[in-house]
């Protein structure tokens, strides 16, 4: 086959020779099998279990034949791992036996190669020698050749790639799970990349999922111990890969991602071109970048990789909390430094969406598992449906607060979710819990971030990194959901948790976009609506003790100074008055935390106080404040002078 090089371009790609085979001696429209999608037209293409299921029901030998193509090879994998074992000689064969581990999930197809994909980024769980090996997984997979590339290319744009691309490079630069990516470039001058799609690939990955759910299914109904709805989980998985494998469904979901997020300072997300794209071609923005595990590359371009990694942590809790539509499969291949210190995302084709009570679920959990509040994250299992509505809780939550005693060691900074995950699976088999599907991308997400992050730097803890955002979601956001929340929060039995408010403040002032200004009016805001009365009435009832304390110790402090003065006896300080100081303490704390906050300006707090001074709400509070202090003086004079009069009454006649 000859070799046909496009009109001399005007600037050339560094290191690649650019040129197109044109399609010649291919057959056309039969080069992929569809499999129990041939009868459905691309346009309503969508995970359907039923036809999948009524498919392969009628093909036997087919779902026999696939199935000792995955018992075979695993199976000798295995046997050559305990026979390692007998011999003791794990440490020499590991790498053979990595080897043998990465081409057996690359020959057992996309399904297990993206198995191999999660692991890839995990390791705290996979030995380096392994981990060396399913990194290639990422990008450096077997590529299929380009004459079937440019086939699916002409067929999906209705032009041949001559008449499309100004360049094409001559092979793929990177060969992934589902695709294989060309660059490129268009006939008015952009880079591209050129993401083509794997053939036979519909196929494949619907009868593994349709063994996949069968296993599912006779495991749910057979083992016990098994509560979580496997195959509801199976069906979350499967949908997000058949999305996966519609590309105009991935350029939908970039479009979206980037006007969800692309607005962050250090965060940049590709442009799609549309006229260029169909269900198994994509063309996008070419992104010049370095793979965030790639960390001495990325330190010498004077960039640091552990402030990406937290860049990273911070948008997934954005899309996780804010907006809950997520990047499923944030793996190192799709996650580039670039040049100008931002994080570029790519591959938006396994993205899910997690609902607003599931999002709120969430926040009030990692503040209740912070705060060791288990009452609370217990009945946060029920609204994440974990445990369902008449689950009794009461065995359950002593149990929390052994496991996650131990978890939370001295700090949040000690967390991570595999110490959390490890603590709970003894915990899961021994209560009736249940992984509701919509979690399991959300787990598959943030281990892998997480194992990106342990990569860079073995001490990085995500949830240390998370807990300011979601301290800063609890002072700002005008939900009710979480307005409840921090109501349950500071307050405890009608008294107000000022270390709380301090914990929340500290961590919150660390949010990258946290300010000031925003705080305080949206904090304003609440205080003084209708919901913020039960805040308000506790702040009166706050306030009045400790200017009534304050004002005793004080009369107390000036009292005894003059009795020291006069020569008479100094009597001992009340035990109600010894730590009378510790709510002013709070305050004082809380100021100071407020004046290491980004945007504070005690300026600012001039015409602010000025409108709080004339709204009946603060006259209200100010008037039960006074109420409240008369009333403790009066209590007091009443209490003292009846007890005065009883002492006098038990006095010996003698001694009046």
């Amino acid at each position: 086959m000859t070799q046909t090089p496009l009109l001399p371009p005007a600037e050339t790609f560094d290191d690649i020779t650019v040129e197109v085979r044109p399609v010649q001696g291919v057959p056309r429209h039969d080069v992929e099998e569809l499999g129990p999608m041939s009868q459905v037209s691309p346009e309503n293409w969508q995970y359907d279990p039923d036809l999948i299921k009524s498919y392969y029901r009628q093909r036997p030998l087919q779902v026999l034949g696939r199935l000792l193509n995955l018992i075979i090879p695993i199976s000798f994998f295995a046997l050559g791992i305990w026979w390692d074992k007998v011999t003791r000689k794990i440490d020499k064969n590991q790498k053979k036996r990595a080897i043998q581990f990465r081409e057996m999930l690359t020959q057992l197809g996309p399904t297990y190669i993206k198995i191999g994909q999660a692991l890839s980024t995990r390791p705290d769980l996979v030995p380096p020698t392994y981990l060396e090996e399913l990194t290639t997984l990422q990008d450096q997979l077997p590529s299929f050749p380009n004459e079937i590339a440019y086939q699916f290319i002409q067929e999906e744009l209705g032009l041949s790639p001559q008449d499309i691309y100004a360049e094409i490079s001559s092979n793929p630069i990177a060969a992934a799970s589902l695709g294989q990516v060309y660059k490129g470039r268009l006939k008015t001058g952009e880079k591209v990349a050129i993401k083509v799609q794997r053939p036979d690939l519909v196929k494949r990955i619907s009868l593994d999922v349709y063994l996949m759910r069968g296993l599912a299914g006779w495991a749910q109904n057979n083992l016990k111990r098994i509560r979580s709805n496997l195959i509801a989980i199976t069906d979350e998985l499967a949908s997000r890969i058949f999305e996966e494998m519609n590309y105009i469904q991935e350029g939908r979901n970039a479009e979206l991602f980037a006007e969800l997020y692309g607005h962050l300072p250090e965060i940049y997300v590709p442009k799609i071109y549309w006229d260029y794209t169909g269900r198994r071609v994509l063309t996008m923005e070419w992104i010049d970048g370095i793979k965030l595990t790639n960390v001495q590359a990325i330190q010498a371009k004077g960039i640091d990789a552990t402030h990406l990694v937290e860049v990273g942590v911070n948008c997934s809790l954005r899309q996780l909390l804010e907006h809950g539509f997520f990047h499923a499969d944030p793996h190192p291949g799709n996650l580039l430094a670039m040049d100008d210190g931002r994080l570029a995302y790519l591959d938006f084709g396994m993205m899910s969406r997690i609902l607003p009570h599931q999002r709120y679920g969430l926040i009030q959990a990692v503040v209740h598992l912070v705060n060791r509040d288990f009452e609370g994250l217990a009945t946060d299992y029920v609204n994440l449906e974990f445990l369902t509505p008449e689950t009794d809780l009461s065995p359950i939550i002593p149990a929390l607060s052994q496991v996650f005693g131990n978890a939370l060691g001295a700090s949040v900074a000690e967390l991570n979710f595999k110490s959390i995950t490890d603590q709970m699976s003894q915990m899961m088999y021994d209560f009736p819990f249940r992984v509701p599907a919509y979690y399991a991308l959300i787990i598959r997400s943030m281990v892998t971030l997480e194992g990106i992050a342990i990569g860079i730097d073995p001490n990085f803890k995500v949830l240390s990194k998370a807990y300011p955002y979601i301290a800063k979601r609890l002072l700002t956001d005008p939900s009710t959901e979480l307005r409840t929340s921090l109501k349950d929060l500071l307050f405890k039995d009608g008294s107000f948790r000022w270390n709380r408010l301090e914990n929340l403040l500290r961590n919150a002032k660390n949010s990258p976009d946290y300010n000031f200004d925003n705080v305080l009016n949206q904090s304003i805001d609440y205080l003084f609506s209708e919901r913020g009365e039960f805040i308000r009435e506790r702040l009166v009832t706050e306030i009045t003790n400790a200017l009534d304390i304050f004002g005793r110790r004080t009369f107390f402090n000036f009292s005894s100074t003059i009795r020291e003065q006069v020569g008479l006896a100094v009597q001992e300080t009340p035990l109600e008055l010894r730590d009378s100081s510790k709510t002013f303490e709070h305050i004082k704390n809380i100021l100071g935390i407020l004046q290491e906050t980004k945007g504070f300006d005690p300026m600012r707090l001039v015409p602010v106080l000025a409108k709080l001074i004339i709204k009946p709400e603060t006259q209200q509070m100010s008037q039960k404040i006074v109420e409240g202090l008369v009333q403790k003086a009066l209590a007091r004079v009443i209490r003292n002078l009846v007890l005065d009069g009883e002492t006098n009454k038990a006095l010996p006649a003698a001694t009046k």
